[in-house]
């Protein structure tokens, strides 16, 4: 575009609306309007090795006064949290411009929508991305949209009206990258494998004489296409994926912030292919289909490294498998960030500073044990210590842990390992579960024996351990002896802090979802709008809900082999316990979540 006083790209124009928008200061905007040239001039020298930028990407997506803003991570001036990244600067520049700002979200992308409109050449040409089709009028998103006479094409090509909204440059240039080429990928490997073969997986078998013809798994569209599917599930904070055949598609899900959403539908003819090219990656048997496998991959996200946990199954139309995400940043926390309360973390702390007992952490599946028992062992780690862990699997490898994998092929159980390893002069030792009579007997004679043992069990609440216990065989004396304590915890999607906003509902609507708040009359709480950084969905990130019951001499005199669980959560909450529905009421009350979540996750004692 040419350099004059009507571009909206020079630098004046730019900071007139980040102005307006409380964005940046004033003088901050009459120093780029001043030194505009030589700053894009710098900009551009110091980039042009590194992003290898060609002649023609310089001339169609040139260098603008947006790109050294967005690069200096100025603080915002604005009551909002976070730095002026390209995102917020795009935003304002739509606003001002009178264009729709859209962050587009990959989630809800339209593969063919994206990738078959235009070729890839012009989308990246002219950093033009289509994103869907909806009554006869095709939507497209762009960072310049001026360039009427690409928009034109594009709208003759397609033989369609065209709506234009405006994306950030980066988020464009990322988006057509990885969805053209994993369409290209995906459609490459589908035409390898094309043709007349029926593949209805486990459920019923059919005889294909075409063996041979089967994609390999180092194919590399295969390899291209199974990297971007790790690369979206880091990009979007999955911690879970799943690869679901189906009859005739497979299905690519992904769990953020504990939501399924379905991310991809692919030919079901490269689902053998895909399977093939994990299991290898994992080091798994890829000639056996029929039996549940198991195994792990350590990558490489953002410099830091990052296990996934590979789990096989056959199902009705195939092999599934479920990768579990397990990042080391999330897994390893301070204590005092996972949503402790003052009081019951300093309760908790007096539990794991104990030099011998059981201390056990409870909750269904995703709720957070891990996490907190990590969390737990690399508080207590110094190099005077030996922390021993027995799992099934190794959740996540950590070198200050001497760590056991479960492997019962071999005659390594929990229960075996528990036999010998007070032989391996532990000082602390972290059972992944207890799941027998075995595994919960050994686990506390090593307490008896004076060690700190931690450990998980699935029940609802911390006071149903003890029923849980008494159920496995555990006679009363000994967890009267070596119990010191148990958590329950749940995990409760946070409100986005980019579109927190307070609202008023009455007390009486509370009390009527089960939410006791002790107020009367309208209650503020707050909810997430909505905005390009949740998704829409107004949450962003989860926290845990706990609750934390020592095992005092009260509770020590009610655990019979008649024990009551409810006069045990009656006497607990007696002593001081906060339960989990109130500590997530806090929460609530605090600003961190909704009364929805705490409705949905939790719920009232009895």
């Amino acid at each position: 575009m040419a350099k004059n006083s009507t571009n909206p790209f020079l630098a004046k124009n730019v900071c007139k609306p980040l102005v307006k928008d409380g964005l940046i200061s004033q003088d901050n905007a009459k120093f780029f309007i001043k030194n505009e040239a030589s700053l894009i001039a710098k900009f551009e020298k110091k980039h042009e090795k590194k992003d290898n930028l060609s002649l023609t990407a310089r001339i169609y997506s040139p260098t603008t006064i947006i790109d050294i803003i967005a690069s200096r991570n100025l603080p915002r001036i604005d009551s909002r949290p976070g730095y002026i990244d390209e995102e917020a600067i795009y935003q304002s520049l739509a606003r001002a411009w009178g264009f729709e700002y859209k962050k587009v979200d990959p989630l809800k992308l339209d593969l063919n929508v994206a990738t078959s409109t235009i070729p890839f050449s012009f989308a990246m040409k002219y950093l033009i991305l289509p994103i869907s089709v909806q009554d006869g009028v095709l939507t497209v998103t762009t960072s310049n949209p001026f360039n009427l006479e690409a928009l034109d094409d594009v709208s003759r090509a397609g033989n369609i009206r065209v709506n234009t909204v405006v994306s950030a440059k980066k988020d464009i240039k990322k988006l057509i990258n990885e969805f053209f080429g994993f369409k290209k990928s995906i459609a490459a490997a589908e035409n390898q494998f094309a043709g007349p073969g029926l593949d209805l997986g486990n459920l019923e078998q059919y005889v294909k004489l075409r063996a041979e013809d089967e994609l390999p798994q180092n194919d590399q569209h295969i390899v291209n296409a199974v990297s971007h599917i790790f690369s979206s599930a880091f990009d979007q904070r999955a911690s879970d994926v799943h690869i679901e055949p189906k009859r005739e598609e497979t299905l690519v899900r992904m769990r953020i912030d504990g939501v399924l959403h379905t991310v991809y539908k692919l030919p079901k003819s490269v689902h053998n292919a895909i399977v093939s090219r994990i299991k290898a990656l994992s080091r798994l048997d890829m000639a056996e289909k029929r039996r549940p496998q198991d195994g792990r991959i350590k990558t490489d996200k953002a410099g830091v490294e990052v296990e996934i946990r590979i789990s096989t199954i056959p199902v009705a139309f195939g092999e599934k498998i479920v990768m579990r995400v397990m990042d080391p940043e999330i897994l390893f926390q301070d204590l005092e960030k996972l949503g402790f309360t003052k009081p019951d973390f300093e309760r908790y702390e007096t539990f794991v500073k104990r030099p011998h007992g059981v201390i056990l952490v409870t909750g269904p599946t995703g709720s957070g044990k891990s996490t907190t028992l990590y969390s737990s062992l690399r508080s207590l780690y110094t190099p005077e210590l030996n922390i021993t862990t027995v799992e099934d699997p190794i959740e996540m490898v950590h070198e200050d842990f001497n760590q056991i994998a479960v492997n019962p092929t071999v005659g390594i159980t929990f229960a075996n390992v528990l036999r010998n390893i007070l032989r391996q002069d532990p000082d602390i030792i972290m059972i992944g579960e207890m799941r027998d009579l075995e595994t919960a007997h050994n686990a506390i004679q090593a307490a008896l024996t004076g060690h700190l043992v931690l450990s998980t069990l699935h029940t609802n609440d911390a006071p149903s351990a003890i029923t849980r216990l008494l159920d496995l065989g555990i006679p009363p004396f000994l967890m009267q002896a070596t119990l010191v304590g148990i958590l329950g915890q749940r995990l409760v999607r946070k409100i986005c802090e980019y579109c927190r906003e307070p609202f008023e509902i009455k007390a009486t609507e509370l009390t009527r979802m089960g939410l006791e708040t002790d107020k009367k009359g309208n209650v503020t709480l707050h909810r997430g709008k909505g905005c390009l950084k949740c998704r829409g969905t107004g949450h962003l990130g989860r926290i845990a809900a706990f609750e934390v019951m020592p095992y005092s001499e009260t509770i020590k005199k009610l655990t019979t082999a008649q024990a009551d669980i409810q006069e045990i959560r009656k006497t607990a909450i007696n002593e001081g316990m906060t339960t989990l529905r109130e500590n997530a009421i806090l929460a609530m009350l605090q600003g961190a979540t909704t009364h929805h979540e705490v409705a949905r996750v939790t719920w009232a004692s009895d």
